[in-house]
């Protein structure tokens, strides 16, 4: 590491902590050379993961985008924002640990609306009409009467 006062390399750790939430070292440095302390932060390298489009287009995964599509669905429902949250973090960190470096919109699609089908069903067919492009009344009333006979057929009363 080199000493943001005289440019030397040479340098020793006299204190290293964790972050409060683990994810940062801070370490307190001393430069051998002019003997001046400086604290650096050590962060884990995060590889992006790629989101390609239904169009082909490529970007870098937003949860933000995710969290915003889904409070959208949820609004003036009674779900839980900490909810949201937690299905979100589940995600990325199931995105990453795949391993894959690329991964299609629609994976995250289907995700978010299985949660939501868990969770609230008007968010669901909200976040669905929206996911799957409905075109008129005639996709979201096929979209209700599937999840009509779903509800039934598991013996849930409507």
């Amino acid at each position: 590491m080199k000493c943001p006062f005289c440019g030397e390399i040479n340098n020793k750790v006299i204190d290293s902590r964790l972050s409060r939430d683990g994810n940062v070292i801070r370490r307190r440095r001393e430069c051998i050379e002019c003997s001046r302390r400086f604290t650096t932060y050590e962060h884990i390298e995060e590889i992006p993961i790629m989101i390609i489009k239904k169009d082909g287009r490529r970007e870098v995964f937003n949860r933000e985008n995710v969290g915003a599509g889904m409070r959208r669905a949820c609004e003036k429902r009674n779900i839980s924002i900490n909810v949201i949250e937690e299905f979100i973090e589940d995600l990325e960190r199931d995105l990453r640990e795949t391993g894959e470096k690329e991964i299609p919109s629609s994976i995250i699609g289907e995700r978010v609306m299985a949660k939501l089908h868990e969770i609230d069903d008007v968010a669901y067919v909200r976040f669905a009409s929206v996911y799957r492009e409905f075109k008129d009344v005639n996709d979201f009333v096929s979209e209700l009467k599937n999840l009509l006979s779903k509800q039934q057929g598991s013996g849930i009363r409507v």
